[in-house]
């Protein structure tokens, strides 16, 4: 009867690790997507600097970097150590 609890609680605490994984790791390809939108903003701020409207892209490029990063570190630290 114990072993069974025991298995229960055992396969609980093992998707609820692979849950955080998971998320974790979608976390971290939702930032890395981000980071590919703000690198398109970037390709067209030479342009923008020369029609004058440099400030405007600058605004959008900033948190865009910063939301991408905080959901890479934030995805990585859910994610935990890799098993091995």
């Amino acid at each position: 009867m114990a072993s069974a609890i025991e298995n229960r609680e055992q396969l609980k605490l093992e998707d609820r690790e692979q849950s955080k994984k998971e998320t974790g790791a979608s976390l971290m390809f939702i930032g890395l997507a981000i980071w590919v939108a703000d690198a398109l903003v970037l390709f067209f701020l030479p342009a923008s600097v020369k029609m004058g409207g440099r400030f405007i892209w600058l605004i959008a490029i900033t948190p865009l970097a910063l939301m991408g990063f905080m959901l890479l570190v934030v995805g990585y630290m859910m994610r935990g150590k890799a098993e091995e």
